[in-house]
């Protein structure tokens, strides 16, 4: 399997979705980089992103969502019902696949030298990346938010940054960088608007007051609910799970007279914590996440491919326009990414591939990291076209045209990115063809055909999104860059071919 690491920056804007669509696009702007979720939050004024990546981009793609965070958000007027320090607040590494704590905490220090050199921005490093035990615990890290450490971190030494300047950047403020477990955002809502009572259960529960050790847990005042909420961050769902929290909360609420109406968990969550509360609500018998089907599938791996795959074909066989060629395409281009992967692994580790092997793999990470982007870009293409039938619901006008255009162009913009993805990997189905494990070679012919179809599809999906398009100059520009990336595939495409057919 290869590397990955996860990357979870806040950001200090929950109110503006220009602002953290802008900060997305800087961080995915980066090959081989997968946006796997974004949440904003209107009260708490602050949106929560996801994405995985090779480590070896990991740092770049962070350090972009910083430098366009500093350029967009102003901590001099930020206002939010979450505590913050910065316009990106915190920035945890996760260790996923193949990756160690280790080589995540040299992650957190790469960042944080690039983001205190670079931007000019004081950097704190937390929990397993905390260069002493007092800065583990983000709460004392950010211990005055941002007005207190911008008061006291030039004069107070126990509030000197481990990178950057020991002054406050005041526009873009300070930031916590740091390495930990999956952590689980979890908020729970009470029938009541009395503040102190959500603060009274947090004070119980969170791991400050004497509550459970693995719980960090603060009340808000939801106004435009009309409630409050025990807002909380489950730094080890494995020692104190989502239920266990959750009845506690339901039985400190009973003593003040008040009912839990819901709960919500924030960005992503690991599948082993639902399963555990719906283990514990259910007292099933004997159970295995084995009897998840969705788990079973994964486990059994690729001969599961074509069941997980139905729920697409179904989509795409259906009477509904999307997905439709776009997403095709970007499948196609995932599947010849897939089968080059699939022959590096047929051939690192071979003895008479000895000389090939540091090579290989690291094309089987490059190609790995792109099966993942264009799987996420069969969504893409498919929100891109719902974008452009939203603008038609508008009402008829300057509005409307201009919504449409701009939809169009993200619609043509999206295969655009297939194909220069599909290009990638035929040039790497290229070095597998030439390289690979001979016994393979069927495999690494049909990897180019598939990733040639891909930038064949998206080639006309293209296309045809230009012909409505008002803009000339869009229209020139991305015709060319699109006519370019064509003609190098077929290059390559009749030297894999070429290739293929030499040894078979």
């Amino acid at each position: 399997m290869a590397k990955l690491v996860e990357c979870v920056p806040n950001f200090s804007e929950g109110r503006r979705p220009e602002v953290i669509d802008a900060i997305c696009k800087a961080i995915t702007s980066l090959d081989g980089v997968v946006l796997l979720d974004k949440e904003m939050d209107y009260d708490h004024n602050r949106a929560v992103v996801t994405f995985v990546s090779h480590p070896k981009v990991a740092v770049e793609a962070a350090f972009e969502g910083y430098k366009k965070a500093a350029e967009l958000i102003d901590m001099t007027t930020h206002k939010g019902e979450h505590p913050r320090m910065g316009a990106c607040d915190v920035c945890p590494f996760i260790p996923l696949s193949d990756m160690t704590i280790e080589e995540a905490v040299e992650l957190a220090n790469r960042l944080g030298k690039k983001v205190g050199d670079e931007l000019q921005i004081p950097v704190y490093l937390y929990e397993d990346a905390a260069t002493t035990p007092k800065r583990k615990n983000l709460a004392k890290v950010r211990t005055g938010e941002y007005e207190g450490i911008r008061d006291a971190i030039e004069t107070d030494p126990t509030r000197k940054p481990d990178y950057g300047p020991a002054k406050m950047n005041l526009k873009a403020g300070s930031t916590a960088i740091g390495v930990r477990f999956p952590l689980v955002a979890f908020n729970v809502y009470l029938d009541t608007n009395k503040k102190w009572v959500a603060d009274k259960i947090a004070d119980a529960i969170r791991s400050l007051r004497g509550g459970y050790r693995f719980v960090k847990a603060l009340g808000f005042e939801i106004k435009e609910r009309d409630q409050v909420q025990i807002s909380m961050n489950l730094v080890n769902y494995t020692k104190t799970p989502i239920f266990r929290v959750f009845e506690t909360i339901k039985s400190e609420a009973a003593r003040y007279g008040v009912n839990v109406t819901s709960s919500e968990i924030v960005g992503l969550v690991p599948n082993d914590a639902i399963l555990d509360v719906a283990d514990f609500y259910l007292r099933f018998e004997n159970f295995s996440k084995d009897q998840v089907l969705e788990e079973k599938l994964r486990s059994i791996g690729g001969g599961a491919a074509g069941a997980v795959g139905e729920t697409f074909y179904d989509e795409v066989a259906s009477s509904s326009p999307a997905p439709g060629g776009g997403s095709v395409a970007a499948s196609a281009g995932a599947l010849g990414a897939a089968l080059s992967a699939m022959v590096c692994r047929l051939t690192v580790g071979k003895k008479q591939y000895a000389d090939v092997k540091d090579e290989l793999s690291e094309v089987r990470d490059k190609v790995d990291a792109l099966r993942a982007e264009l799987t996420q870009l069969i969504e893409t293409d498919k929100e891109a076209f719902n974008k452009v039938m939203e603008s038609f619901k508008l009402p008829p006008g300057t509005e409307r045209d201009k919504a449409t255009e701009e939809a169009t162009k993200g619609a043509a913009l999206v295969p655009l990115t297939v194909m220069k993805k599909s290009l990638e990997v035929m040039k790497l189905a290229k070095t597998i063809a030439e390289k690979g494990n001979e016994n393979s070679i069927s495999d690494a012919g049909v990897a180019g055909l598939m990733a040639m179809a891909a930038v064949d599809g998206a080639w006309y999906n293209v296309r045809i999104n230009l012909t409505s398009l008002a803009d000339g100059d869009f229209v020139v520009k991305t015709k060319e860059e699109a006519a370019a990336i064509h003609n190098e595939a077929e290059r390559l495409a009749a030297a894999i071919r070429e290739r293929v057919e030499s040894k078979l």
